[in-house]
């Protein structure tokens, strides 16, 4: 008999569960649908996660901590090698290591050295095909023979935006959660402060509302939050790479930004439950993405190799 049965205590299982794929692929609409809640950042672009995003599921006698990765992709630029070390950290540091293949991209394949890590985790590894709302039959073949022939690894079918095979993918993942304690206490929902998020969602609204280059070039940093304040009284500075990219931030006479504030502080108010008033400025910060020392100060985990940048 097991020493948590014999004291009268129910034993419980938690654990990291590293989701993981290509950009766009649907790792932070599939962590929403699993908590319920809008933790990540979701945009119809691809590489709109930057940051690892943990969100904590508590059920019964399981915990499970779903790590939202930047997708897989070749490195460019500083700032995507730090979204890249980002991913690859998770998956070699999970208990669990969920990888979604696009349905509606059958012909998207990972890197050679991505594939041979996967392999690595194969003990820990789990494969989901998403999208099968959107995808043809086809393509979801395709992705289900990549998987056994690469990866040795039965694939399943969900879509988080449906609701379909989520409750079979998350039986898989907690039969694959170790035995332990919980990480984090029970009513915890998430891991980052809420000025993470606040920021997340002002990034996510430049997303939306503009094109091209614009919100690749686009960090927002979070200068003051006063929540004993009525209305809850927010200051965020929105950097980009050019002074013409701060021109069409702004807009003619203000107008746009005008309007990035109102949706942003619309979010804004939904996640935190109170009102706020939204200072939003714009500052340029030349070839951010490509310096050590504005990605730190803007908040950004930087590659340990980049002393000369990218």
């Amino acid at each position: 008999m097991q020493i948590e049965e014999t004291m009268g205590v129910a034993a419980t299982r938690s654990g990291v569960v590293a989701l993981v794929g290509r950009p766009n692929a649907g790792k932070s609409t599939l962590l929403n649908a699993f908590l319920g809640e809008k933790l990540s950042i979701v945009t119809a672009r691809p590489q709109t996660t930057r940051e690892a995003v943990r969100g904590i599921l508590t059920d019964g006698d399981t915990q499970i901590v779903f790590v939202d990765t930047p997708g897989l992709l070749e490195p460019q630029y500083l700032l995507q090698r730090s979204m890249h070390l980002e991913a690859c950290t998770a998956l070699a540091d999970a208990d669990v290591v969920l990888l979604l293949l696009d349905a509606t991209r059958p012909g998207e394949v990972l890197r050679a050295e991505t594939t041979a890590v996967l392999r690595r985790r194969r003990d820990a590894l789990l494969v989901a095909i998403s999208k099968i709302d959107a995808g043809r039959s086809d393509a979801l073949r395709a992705h289900e023979m990549w998987a056994a022939r690469e990866l040795g690894c039965e694939a399943l079918y969900i879509s988080a935006e449906q609701d379909q095979g989520l409750d079979v993918l998350l039986d898989r993942i907690r039969a694959q959660l170790p035995p332990g304690p919980f990480l984090y206490p029970q009513d915890d929902l998430a891991v980052r402060s809420v000025r993470f998020f606040v920021a997340e969602l002002i990034r996510e609204t430049v997303f939306e509302m503009y094109e091209q280059e614009v919100p690749y070039a686009t960090a927002v940093r979070i200068e003051t939050y006063r929540e004993s304040e009525d209305p809850v009284y927010i200051q965020a500075t929105i950097y980009v790479e050019r002074n013409s990219q701060k021109g069409i931030l702004i807009g003619a006479g203000g107008d746009r930004l005008k309007e990035l504030g109102v949706r942003a502080r619309e979010k804004i108010e939904a996640f935190i439950g109170a009102r706020v008033f939204l200072d939003l400025w714009v500052k340029t910060l030349a070839g951010w993405r490509r310096k050590a020392q504005s990605l730190k100060y803007l908040g950004y985990p930087v590659p340990p190799d980049s002393g000369g940048d990218v």
